[in-house]
């Protein structure tokens, strides 16, 4: 996920055909109202349902003890920098080599990962539609490197040994994981537009989720950071809008403008990258945990800023047709994302708080949440 996450970041709002040379229809104001709408609801989705799911996974991570991976400073200032290192690489290869051969290759590498993406969002689901009569069989897959005086004795029986590989699921996640591979194999077949929204979905739950920025700092440094990258590479050069094209993976969201006069078999897209789905995805969810941790039953920075990344994307469709060019959505969806939870904060005396929680604190305990008593009576 994170490399799909870096490849796309940050595909713009772009109204060009996401690849089929066949003769398009020129799109009705109807038409478009309808694309541009499903895609700002296909962002808004992952974003909220993600969110929660990261509170969700934040807690188990707590209770298990997990130490989890955190973005540093130095991370979060040098991802544009290697975000723009991929992005021109594929710029490149797509100059130089077949387009065709490319995606392949694209094509079977986020094949895998999107099946993956999926059965781990519609497990829950898809199990509990499984009739009684199929059981619910545990397994688990276990490999071990074991020491050389254990190998022929009964350490192998015992599963002792440094443990390589440990995962458990049942009959039913292979259930789930038949339904995903169909989805997976329409999409490798088709390349249809339902089966790279469900992927691309999937991968954007996903990524809003799992990928925790620790600290507000970090996710500062993070968002402006890509807001010079996104307008550098659509306003500077045409790289993104080309590779955008020319990439033929589930990592953005298309609905087409013309799917009232054509239906299913429309083919002209308007499509937004899912880095401008996850990128500020994983910033909002980090707000939901910080209200979560203020423990005022109120999760006023999360909705907040989640109409204000509804407000940016209208703001990048509205510039996209006054401009008549492909918009970073970063440009606008940045400073709503980051302006709106710090004026609330002001105005709610919580602007300390919020710079001091952090998701895994390094002294190990948690930071207490400050302002919490005078806001009690008003909550």
């Amino acid at each position: 996920m994170a490399d799909s996450s870096a490849s796309s970041a940050t595909e713009s709002f772009s109204d060009e055909n996401a690849g089929n040379s066949t003769a398009r229809i020129p799109a009705t104001v109807e038409g478009m109202a309808v694309a541009y709408g499903s895609l700002v609801i296909m962002a808004l989705l992952p974003i909220f349902f993600g969110s929660y799911r990261s509170v969700k996974h934040h807690k188990e991570q707590k209770e298990s003890g997990e130490i989890p991976d955190t973005m540093s400073h130095k991370d979060a200032a040098m991802f544009p920098l290697i975000a723009s290192a991929a992005l021109f690489g594929l710029y490149c290869f797509f100059q130089v080599f077949s387009k065709e051969h490319i995606n392949l290759l694209l094509t079977g590498y986020f094949f895998f990962l999107g099946i993956l993406a999926l059965s781990h969002l519609l497990s829950p689901v898809i199990s509990s539609l499984v009739p009684a009569a199929i059981p619910n069989i545990p397994y688990r897959i276990h490999f071990a490197q074991l020491d050389k005086g254990e190998e022929s004795g009964g350490a192998r029986d015992q599963g002792e040994g440094q443990e390589i590989i440990s995962y458990c699921f049942t009959s039913h996640d292979v259930v789930c994981l038949a339904c995903c591979t169909l989805v997976g194999a329409w999409y490798l077949i088709e390349k249809h537009w339902i089966a790279n929204n469900l992927l691309g979905i999937a991968f954007a739950i996903n990524g809003v989720e799992l990928l925790h920025l620790n600290n507000m700092v970090t996710g500062c440094i993070l968002l402006c950071g890509l807001f010079f990258y996104d307008i550098f590479w659509v306003f500077g050069t045409n790289v993104m809008v080309t590779v955008a094209k020319a990439f033929e993976a589930p990592i953005k969201l298309v609905f087409p403008q013309d799917l009232l006069e054509r239906g299913l078999e429309a083919n002209n897209f308007a499509m937004l990258g899912l880095g401008d789905v996850v990128i500020p995805g994983i910033f909002i969810a980090l707000l939901l945990r910080f209200d979560h941790s203020l423990k005022r039953n109120s999760n006023v920075y999360f909705y907040v800023t989640f109409a204000a990344y509804l407000l940016g994307l209208l703001v990048t469709i509205l510039m996209m047709h006054i401009s008549k060019h492909a918009q970073p959505a970063l440009l606008y969806l940045v400073p709503s994302c980051i302006g709106t939870p710090l004026i609330v904060a002001l105005i709610r005396g919580d602007v300390k708080a919020m710079f001091q929680y952090e998701d895994h604190p390094s002294e190990g305990e948690e930071v207490p949440a400050e302002s919490n008593s005078k806001h009690k009576k008003d909550e």
